[in-house]
């Protein structure tokens, strides 16, 4: 049995596009860094180290879009593009996660 299959991503400009894939690798980054979460501190060294990299290309997306003449974030369709790309997941990992009841 095959696995559902995923809606297809919203149409985006290649600099959305960009934006939504620099933007998920900082959060990614972000998640392993995070020091509510369990890891070691090793990996969350490299996750900092690459984060510096990975904000410049974030950055330069949205100088990009800025340059091309976006000047509004569509967040609706954003959104969606996010979600598809596993999103909500990804960025659950920098928030706090839940209070244990003890």
């Amino acid at each position: 049995m095959l696995p559902p299959e995923l809606p297809p991503l919203p149409a985006l400009t290649r600099a959305e596009a960009e934006l939504i894939d620099r933007y998920l690798d900082v959060v990614d980054l972000l998640g392993r860094i995070n020091p509510a979460r369990p890891g070691d501190t090793y990996g969350a060294l490299r996750a900092a180290q690459a984060l510096a990299g990975k904000a410049v290309a974030l950055r330069a997306a949205l100088e990009l879009m800025h340059k091309r003449g976006e000047s509004e974030v569509h967040a609706p369709t954003l959104a969606r593009a996010l979600r598809v790309l596993d999103g909500e997941r990804r960025t659950a990992r920098v928030t706090l996660p839940p209070q244990s009841g003890s």
